[in-house]
């Protein structure tokens, strides 16, 4: 038996080799085809669409704040800076030019009028003399302000004055500077009153336009208030025909106003002067009607 098998053809053995290889290279092949190929690493990014990136890793992710919610919250960060702070000096400053008083800080005044005429004055002047009076107020409030007043007040003498001094004319005047503190006192859009008290300066002068006084004579009470006695004597160098004297003293007076328009008023008031220098005195009461504004 052995002996047959060894002597079986070598073509037979040949040809049951192929039918093997045939029959396993098919089944390789059918394998291959049902099981596809995974590409390999390196060349999987390359096959990969360009449009997409690559994305990073969570914990490589910077997040961005929303562009929306930042701006809101920048706008508030100065505006909550703003409320706490405090206004500067210069924002204090508008706001006090805008808010107005109803007040002018300035106001103006002239007017005219006559004098009444009151102690040892009375005895040689006669009352009625013409005035011209010019003044400016500084308001630092509604109600209160200083005022500062020039005012001129013409002495005409009495007949028995002049002859005392034995003289056919003369003039005399009184320039008057005064400085008062004013009180207004609002009473209606219209109406309107203001007090005035303070000091003043007198200088009192005249001439005679002639004399037959003879110098060296004893003085009488015109030669006194006239103011040239010397040693109670008429001077002997006769110079007394002309008289020139400062006085202080004070004024006190009230007035009354009464708008006319928006920034006009007119006005009416009295006061009473009264000056003194070496026992010597004038004493007026002027009355005034001017405009104020």
């Amino acid at each position: 038996m052995i002996q047959k098998f060894v002597t079986v053809p070598a073509c037979r053995a040949v040809s049951v080799v192929m039918f093997l290889a045939t029959v396993l290279a098919g089944a390789s092949l059918v394998s291959a085809q049902q099981t596809p190929a995974q590409p390999p690493p390196s060349d999987s990014s390359q096959s990969e669409p360009q449009s997409a990136p690559a994305q990073p890793a969570p914990s490589q992710q910077i997040p961005t704040p929303p562009a929306q919610t930042s701006q809101p919250q920048a706008q508030q960060q100065p505006a909550e800076q703003s409320s706490g702070q405090e206004p500067s000096d210069e924002e204090l400053g508008q706001r006090r030019k805008v808010k107005s008083h109803d007040y002018k800080n300035w106001n103006f005044n002239a007017g005219g009028g006559a004098s009444l005429t009151n102690g040892t004055t009375k005895d040689f002047v006669r009352g009625g003399g013409g005035i011209a009076a010019a003044g400016v107020a500084r308001n630092t409030s509604k109600y209160f302000g200083f005022r500062v007043d020039f005012q001129f007040d013409d002495l005409p003498l009495r007949n028995s004055a002049l002859k005392l001094a034995q003289a056919p004319s003369a003039t005399s005047y009184v320039f008057s500077l005064m400085f008062d503190p004013i009180i207004n006192i609002p009473v209606s859009k219209q109406w309107s009153a203001y007090i005035v008290f303070g000091p003043s300066y007198y200088h009192r002068g005249g001439k005679l336009d002639s004399s037959t006084e003879i110098p060296g004579s004893a003085c009488n009470g015109f030669w006194t208030w006239w103011g040239v006695c010397s040693a109670a004597t008429v001077p002997l160098s006769g110079k007394f025909l002309s008289a020139s004297q400062d006085e202080f003293g004070y004024n006190i007076g009230a007035g009354v106003a009464r708008r006319i328009r928006p920034n006009i008023e007119i006005y009416g008031e009295i006061r009473y002067l009264h000056g003194t220098h070496g026992g010597i005195t004038t004493d007026l009461r002027p009355i005034t009607v001017g405009l104020r504004w």
